[in-house]
């Protein structure tokens, strides 16, 4: 596929994710989901590749289990530990940060120059977003909403960190495809640990509802748009690829409004115009 594909495909599927992960909430708690969503990914991925003849072992696993940890295991405890301490669009805001942080990442691990372009992308990004969700960041400052907060940072940090891992795998021979089969299964293992370790069950939920939501996450959530997005950084550089965070929560509004009745304010239009707008400069040419 073509790299404008990729990245148009990366933002509508985790745009439109949200709807699965809404159709989860109350049933089970939510690291016990994500545990299903990543053991069922790679499962599908490792059968999949093995029925094709393509799977294979890769030469160093060491960046394999630093992208698993990272960006299948740690990256979703922290956003959804900050997502029920702090309101969604605050999380998704402090997450659109992906690709500054990506671009300090790739400057202290591999030492790539940190354009102004590049900084002044993200900067609009950040500042349309938080245009878009301005009611959800306008909340009263206390210990809860600094948990949440630093739990959204945190989990943004891991994210970008799982990025550097998948660029150092590609560097390695080691391609996002078998670095996601086998990531995903050992992120599902991580995360069965830390069930462990916190004491709470696995709990099947009954109703297709739930089930079906699972399903979607796992292929198109995780199989395909994890794949395509780690192919995105392989092909622009982590900073360009990160700046797809800014623009999947717009999907996300966009289908609330078709869906759940979503107004759009002044603020909300003004968000989305400052989205684009960093978009343009993020991928204009010098």
């Amino acid at each position: 596929m073509t790299t404008p594909v990729l990245f148009v495909l990366t933002v509508l599927i985790w745009g439109t994710t949200w709807i699965a992960i809404a159709a989860q909430v109350g049933d089970v708690s939510v690291m016990v989901s994500i545990f299903y969503r990543f053991a069922l990914a790679g499962l599908l991925m490792l059968a999949g590749l093995a029925a094709l003849g393509r799977l294979s072992r890769p030469a160093v696993w060491r960046f394999v289990v630093v992208q698993a940890v990272c960006l299948f295991c740690l990256n979703f405890v922290g956003l959804y530990t900050a997502t029920s301490l702090v309101p969604s669009g605050l999380v998704s805001v402090i997450f659109s940060l992906a690709s500054i942080f990506n671009a300090v990442n790739a400057r202290v691990f591999f030492g790539d120059p940190i354009s102004r372009q590049t900084v002044l992308a993200g900067g609009l990004g950040v500042a349309g977003l938080a245009c878009l969700f301005w009611p959800d960041i306008d909340i009263a400052a206390g210990a809860s909403t600094l948990r949440g907060i630093g739990w959204a940072v945190i989990g943004t940090l891991f994210f970008s960190w799982g990025n550097m891992a998948s660029r150092q795998n590609a560097r390695l021979g080691v391609t996002p495809v078998i670095a996601n089969a086998w990531g995903m299964g050992i992120g599902a293992l991580c995360l069965l640990g830390l069930l462990s370790f916190t004491g709470q069950r696995l709990v099947l939920p009954h109703g297709g509802t739930y089930w079906t939501a699972l399903v979607y996450l796992a292929v198109a959530g995780s199989v395909v748009g994890f794949t395509t997005y780690l192919m995105l950084v392989g092909r622009i550089g982590s900073a360009k690829a990160g700046y797809a965070t800014v623009l999947f929560p717009i999907v996300a509004l966009t289908a609330s409004t078709l869906f759940e009745g979503y107004e759009w304010s002044v603020m909300s239009v003004l968000g989305v115009v400052l989205a684009a707008l960093g978009n343009v400069v993020m991928f204009r040419k010098r």
